[in-house]
């Protein structure tokens, strides 16, 4: 919701200092997410033991950065728009490992739906995944992170250093 309150209150933001509006979103959303856990399953089992202990926290950050400016662009271009979370009616979620908060993004003229898988941290709830509209970003990160390894030979050090040119012409809308 306070990600919501900065959207709405910062679009004229966005049009005159584009990251600065990016880093107002990235200020709210980076605390939420679990990123090791998110670029491990990006990697895929198969990459992620390929690669190297330094290669892993390398795609870590890498992936954190690609991420948030993707999510923060996106969510920009929704400016206008109104965003309803629909919370658990009952607790029994307190027990779970992970739960889905859902969202609706309503625009007016359409409605989409928005879909967070939170897992349980000793930080508390942290999203390993987000579908909107039906667009699952983990697969799509993931599907493009095999393509782009398999182009460089499975070469883990290629595949990171081109991630962000690569993964960044997919985007989100």
């Amino acid at each position: 919701q306070e990600m919501v309150a900065v959207i709405v209150s910062n679009q004229d933001l966005y049009s005159t200092d584009p990251e600065a509006f990016k880093d107002k979103i990235k200020d709210i959303f980076e605390p939420l997410v679990d990123f090791r856990r998110v670029a491990a399953s990006v990697m895929g089992k198969k990459y992620y033991l390929l690669a190297t202990k330094e290669q892993r926290t390398e795609f870590v950050e890498i992936f954190k950065d690609s991420l948030l400016d993707t999510y923060a662009e996106t969510l920009a271009q929704w400016g206008d728009s109104t965003i309803s979370t629909k919370f658990e009616e009952d607790y029994s979620f307190v027990e779970k490992n992970t739960v889905e908060v859902k969202q609706t993004l309503d625009t007016g003229s359409s409605k989409y739906p928005i879909s967070y898988k939170l897992r349980k941290h000793e930080e508390g709830w942290k999203i390993i995944n987000i579908i909107i509209n039906g667009v699952n970003l983990g697969l799509t990160f993931r599907n493009q992170f095999q393509a782009l390894a398999i182009s460089h030979n499975e070469d883990i050090e290629l595949t990171l250093k081109n991630w962000v040119s690569d993964a960044g012409d997919a985007g989100i809308s």
